[in-house]
């Protein structure tokens, strides 16, 4: 056997699909619970379940699905499990989907459905977001609050997003909101000030800040305001009152790490945080450690955003050790900052704590293949119930491949996986369709665009995609595919084409750059298949 070969079948992945472990068995109930009690277009029209009503239907439903799957698990108990996988899935999207229809059940008692507690929760939502973004004056201003002057009282929720406040309109809105501030909740004042001079801003946020200073809110958005250290002092008041925020949203601020020490200075308590957003900032390392501080103290923390924020090596060591006190974390964004090996290897020493996680984004990271195998290690052995993982543009190359698969192969509820601009080639692109080939139900998005791909690995990756149901795109751009190749792909989707993406930008005289010409043989695609024949992910321990 020679070391190519050898090399492949060391990289042979095993998993075992079925039973389902208890915890994704609880995880899955968790999930769909969340489903029933989200507002959507069945509930609008047929309702609107409790949670606790909807728990109840959703352990139904799991266990009805689970005894579904294993019912025919045993009729082919020397399977892999992938086909008792997919029924255990069906299953539970199939009554999930009868139980939205039905809708809450009415009490005997006559209570009040819930979809009337809906509309009256919608009731309480003033917004002026709508519309073509403009300035107001005063005389506009007083028009469009009205509203909250003359119905005060129903009013917790205000969002006055996309209108441009100078000082004669903020004036306007002061007293009209020192008049709700004890009855609010929720306030939106993302892009309030835009086109306004620094001055004239800052002294509308004072007013705003004043005005709501001491309002007990659970969600803050002062997103898309280019505020810097001197908006968030202006913010102050407001910031220094908040003790019970759940959710709060800086981004586009231009927050500096100035500000960001600022941030997390006035804000007394993050105790009950479960969303904190800082995307697209000029935080940079000293920045992302004062938001690591804040992060430790969110032991509730379920989403947390720091994308785009000009982070390196030493604050990303930072929050990757912050966010491993965050247990309850379900979806983390870290994508494009400048991390580096050593912050993904601290990040996947805290990946163990994220039992809940069910959306990662680390692209962009420049994690290479030591952080990349570092995060897959960890995160096979974590989040069940995975559904978006994203490592693009890290410089992954196939030695990292099994890795990745094996973590993937276990990632059964995955339905978006993007792995583009990386540098996979058919060894590590067919590691990777492997591990999706079986199973992988609700799988609907893969990108491999950008990986040096040639014939081979295009068709097996194809090939793995093109029969799960509900897929929706396949993207393979901008990769060494030749023209034989690109309509042997065609081929294969030629009952859904609407599922393969753009390959306008294929290239299929591309050659790998690094590689050495006297390595002739490397590009011989027939002894490529010839030796992929043998590879395959074994199911079982």
């Amino acid at each position: 056997m020679d070391s190519a070969t050898q090399t492949f079948h060391q990289r042979t992945v095993s998993i075992k699909l079925w039973p389902p472990t208890q915890s994704t068995r609880i995880l899955l109930v968790e999930r769909m619970t969340k489903n029933l009690i989200t507002p959507s277009i069945f509930s609008r029209k047929y309702g609107l379940l409790s949670k606790e009503e909807a728990e109840e239907d959703a352990k139904q439903i799991e266990n009805i699905a689970f005894a579904a799957g294993d019912q025919h698990f045993e009729k082919e108990p020397y399977g892999d499990g992938s086909s008792a996988v997919q029924i255990y899935a069906k299953e539970s999207s199939r009554l999930m989907l009868e139980v939205l229809k039905r809708g809450p059940k009415v009490k005997e008692d006559g209570e009040v459905m819930q979809y009337e507690k809906a509309t009256a929760s919608r009731e309480s939502f003033f917004d002026i977001s709508g519309g073509r973004r403009s300035f107001i004056d005063a005389e506009e201003a007083l028009e469009l609050l009205k509203p909250l002057k003359e119905h005060e009282k129903s009013y917790t929720k205000i969002c006055f997003s996309n209108r441009s406040f100078g000082m004669d309109a903020a004036r306007v809105a002061e007293p009209i909101l020192l008049s709700i501030k004890d009855q609010l909740k929720e306030v939106d004042l993302s892009d309030f000030i835009a086109g306004r001079s620094e001055e004239e801003a800052l002294k509308v946020m004072n007013i705003f800040s004043s005005a709501l200073e001491g309002c007990v809110l659970r969600y803050l958005n002062l997103s898309d305001n280019a505020m810097g250290e001197k908006g968030v002092n202006a913010f102050g008041s407001l910031l220094r009152s908040q003790n019970n925020l759940e959710e709060l949203y800086l981004m586009n601020d231009g927050i500096s790490e100035e500000a960001a020490r600022a941030v997390s200075k006035f804000i007394p308590s993050t105790e009950k945080l479960r969303v904190l957003h800082f995307h697209n900032n000029m935080t940079g390392d000293e920045g992302a450690i004062a938001i690591s501080e804040m992060v430790r103290r969110s032991p509730l923390l379920e989403d947390f955003r720091c994308s785009s924020t000009r982070v390196g090596s030493e604050g990303g060591i930072a929050l990757a050790e912050a966010l491993g006190t965050c247990t309850h974390l379900k979806k983390l964004d870290l994508r494009d900052n400048m991390f580096g090996v050593e912050s993904g290897i601290a990040l996947s020493k805290s990946l163990s704590a994220f039992g809940d996680l069910t959306e990662v984004y680390l692209s962009y990271l420049n994690l290479e293949d030591e952080g990349a195998e570092a995060l897959a290690s960890s995160l096979k052995e974590t989040a069940p119930s995975l559904e978006v993982l994203e490592m693009a543009g890290n410089d992954i190359t196939a030695g990292s491949a099994a890795a990745l698969a094996t973590c993937i192969a276990a990632k059964q509820f995955l339905t978006k996986l993007n792995l583009a601009e990386n540098d996979l080639k058919d060894e590590g692109t067919i590691l990777i369709s492997q591990a999706i080939s079986e199973g992988h139900g609700q799988l609907t998005e893969v990108d491999l665009s950008t990986n040096s791909i040639r014939r081979v690995g295009a068709r097996v990756l194809a090939q793995a995609v093109v029969n799960k149901p509900g897929f929706k795109l396949l993207n393979i751009n901008s990769n060494f595919i030749s023209d034989e190749g690109i309509d042997e792909v065609k081929e294969i989707f030629k009952n859904s084409p609407d599922v393969l993406g753009p390959l306008d930008e294929n290239d299929p005289e591309g050659e790998d750059l690094d590689e050495e010409s006297d390595d002739e043989g490397a590009d011989d695609k027939d002894d490529l298949e010839s030796k992929l024949k043998g590879l395959d992910i074994k199911q079982g321990e």
